[in-house]
């Protein structure tokens, strides 16, 4: 049996007993094999990886065991199926990546680009909260980011958002200003944090007076709160962020099945 690599887990989902028997499909642990290259940056976002056979032969299996782990990691968003080229390493630098994390629209339902105006980037010291979502201490430093985005210049979503400090150390208010990438394309190129998976928390929430002065509501106005928690490679939560939503020209679509 292939030996797994160490894989990383967020502490709020519960673990297996300790009793119980550890096995994995063998095309399983090709896959941990997999993610744990695509962490060390043996292929970069938008590289392509190695052919099936090529993998097969690497990893002393049957193609079609390779191909069942690629099968996976490509529905997991992480690998990308080009027809006649071969398999490559998502990225966020796709354009058919953007409306994967943000799943806003004006009522039209027809989709417009966002602009992002970012206008606060501090490192600070976790509170309880973000240290709780992101598996940290409090006290321990991450880094506050605070941004609108805009729809045809309208303020609709008013966005805190924190970072792992370790991981986005240097950061600064003029980079995230500066061209017209999305934060996580960013945070790939410059950072190299890929985030692979998230998991969002929804509910309505009275507009605060800051909120209100940020979307051009009045206080008391319902708003929608997204709250989200980014994991990258390994399950490792990296970022968490709370949007307020306008909903008052848009609505917030989530595809099932």
């Amino acid at each position: 049996m292939l030996k797994s690599p160490a894989m990383s887990r967020d502490p709020n989902r519960p673990a297996a007993r300790a009793s119980a028997p550890t096995f994995s499909p063998l095309y399983r642990q090709i896959k941990d094999f997999l993610i744990a290259s695509l962490e060390r940056g043996e292929w970069g976002p938008g590289d392509a990886i190695p052919s099936e056979g090529e993998l097969a032969q690497r990893f002393n299996v049957s193609q079609g065991t390779v191909r069942k782990a690629i099968d996976e990691m490509a529905a997991e968003n992480m690998l990308v199926r080009r027809q006649g080229k071969g398999t490559f390493v998502s990225t966020h630098n796709d354009p058919r990546s953007f409306y994967r994390f943000l799943r806003l629209l004006p009522d039209d339902g027809v989709a417009v680009p966002s602009v992002s105006d970012p206008f606060f980037c501090q490192r600070v010291a976790a509170s309880a909260e973000v240290a709780l979502a992101l598996g940290l201490q409090p006290g321990d430093p991450v880094v506050h980011v605070k941004r609108l985005l805009r729809f045809a210049g309208e303020p609709v979503v008013f966005d805190q958002i924190y970072l792992l400090g370790d991981l986005f150390d240097g950061l600064t208010l003029e980079a995230l200003r500066g061209g017209e990438r999305s934060l996580y394309s960013l945070f790939e190129s410059d950072f190299g944090v890929r985030m692979i998976s998230a998991e969002e928390h929804l509910r309505a929430l009275a507009a605060d007076a800051e909120s209100a002065s940020m979307l051009g509501v009045v206080p008391g106005e319902p708003l929608l709160l997204v709250e989200r928690t980014a994991y990258t490679y390994g399950n490792k939560p990296v970022e968490w962020r709370r949007g307020l939503y306008c909903t008052r020209n848009h609505y917030y679509r989530n595809d099932l099945g």
